[in-house]
């Protein structure tokens, strides 16, 4: 898109936000009172006590009251984006109606009211970037300045997004096989402020929406409790909190996910309280680097989400840059993976102890903590049950973890020939050498 100069348009194309409002803002925000006491919890929540808003944030946010109305999910965005194309077609008066509409229906959105400034100021003066801020006598307090430098993020996060959005072909190449009692998968590209909602049937994945999100303050890469970082890896929602139970601060609700999972705690990462989680009345969104550690959205976004996806079957992954691949590439390797499950799955039907034992990792632990050698008693009275009956592996799902090691999280209904139902496993293999080893495995249902 071409930049195009009208009198009184504005001079920028990516994105529209006045340095005017948001002092306004800042003033405004700075005599708010505090945020209301917190409504008791339904259960204990042990990362809850370190997430707190950013200082700046919160005094960059203005107070206003929560409107009460029924929001669909993506449509601010949407809209936003909307006036920036119209401001950089040299079309001020719509783009401005328009900013101003959003302004009203969302008066915590920060952009939208930052967009209506430089559309005002811009009836009067060239506005060269977001927040074409006048050098005052005295500098800006820093926590102007670092609230200004946050909606400037967030903006080029969102219009960045929205200009590189994946082919409706594509799947992040984590996903190698969902079972279909898998309806929804989730992925976060923390590189692009965004979340991905798939939405899995007998077609196969497919995306059908995304949203900004905001994640740790000091990025990802979790290490330890309180590192206010987001973690990196393969989770799965655990439980849906009710919001009647969450501080204001959670906004719509939360979703927890099962962070440390067990490649965490064999790397002997900490902490917890990893959620998906809302805004606070006062915010419409967070920076993109604003939480202690959980994954932020917008309250409507979130909404979706929480209507959508099912807690222990929908899986999470959290990428610094999600790989998007054509979805038929991952064939191959589904393939490949499926004959070495099937030659374990073998070794357990026959009772091959020693076969079956080669399976897995010498440093193999299971839910309680159990090493190899007390593993293998489990493994031989399980043989032992099914009598020469062969196991059946039903509802496989595979996804795959690259970083410094390899690792393929598997989940399956292990149903031994006869039986109408039975457990739920997990497992976690790695890759050494040309081998695959389970180092983890589970009854998770």
């Amino acid at each position: 898109m071409t930049q195009r100069h009208r009198v009184g348009a504005p001079t920028w194309i990516r994105h529209a936000a006045s340095a005017l409002t948001l002092l306004a803002l800042a003033v405004h925000a700075s005599a708010a009172p505090p945020p209301p006491p917190p409504r008791a919890p339904a259960q204990p929540q042990a990362g809850a006590k370190s997430k707190r808003p950013a200082a700046a944030a919160q005094r960059a946010a203005p107070a206003v009251p929560v409107v009460q109305r029924t929001l669909q999910d993506g449509q601010a965005e949407a809209r936003l984006l909307k006036v920036y194309q119209l401001a950089s077609e040299g079309r001020g008066r719509e783009a401005l109606a328009q900013a101003e509409s959003l302004a009203r229906e969302h008066p915590n959105f920060q952009l939208a009211q930052l967009a209506v400034g430089d559309l005002l100021a811009a009836r009067v003066r060239p506005v060269k970037q977001l927040g074409d801020v006048p050098e005052p006598a005295l500098p800006y307090p820093p926590e102007v300045t670092a609230a200004l430098g946050e909606l400037r993020n967030e903006s080029r996060q969102r219009v960045q997004a929205q200009r590189t959005r994946p082919a409706a072909t594509h799947i992040p190449a984590q996903f190698v096989e969902l079972a279909p009692r898998y309806k929804h998968a989730i992925a976060v590209d923390a590189s692009r402020s965004r979340l991905y909602l798939f939405e899995n049937s007998d077609k196969g994945l497919k995306l059908v929406a995304d949203y900004y999100a905001s994640v740790g303050k000091l990025g990802i890469e979790k290490a330890t409790e309180g590192d206010q970082r987001t973690p990196l890896g393969v989770y799965f929602i655990t439980s849906r909190l009710d919001p009647a139970t969450l501080k204001d601060f959670y906004g719509a609700g939360a979703l927890p996910i099962n962070y440390p999972n067990p490649l965490d705690q064999i790397r002997g990462k900490t902490g917890s309280g990893i959620w998906l989680h809302g805004t606070p009345p006062d915010q419409f969104a967070r920076a993109p680097l604003a939480t202690d550690g959980c994954v932020a959205l917008a309250n409507p976004d979130l909404e979706r989400i929480l209507r959508t996806v099912e807690p222990r079957s929908t899986p999470v992954i959290i990428a610094k840059q999600l790989q998007w691949v054509h979805a038929q590439s991952v064939h191959a390797e589904r393939q490949s993976f499926e004959a070495v499950l099937n030659a374990w799955r073998a070794a357990k039907s026959e009772g091959d102890m020693s076969r079956l034992l080669g399976f897995y990792a010498p440093d193999f632990q299971s839910y309680k903590k159990k090493p190899l050698a007390e593993w293998a008693t489990v493994l031989q009275a399980e043989a032992q049950a099914l009598k020469g009956r062969t196991v059946h592996l039903k509802d496989k799902a595979y996804l795959r973890w690259t970083d410094s090691a390899d690792t393929m999280v598997v989940t399956f209904g292990e149903v031994a020939e006869g039986a109408r139902t039975g457990p739920i496993k997990r497992q976690y293999w790695t890759r050494r050498g040309q081998q695959w080893q389970i180092f983890f495995e589970g009854v998770i249902g």
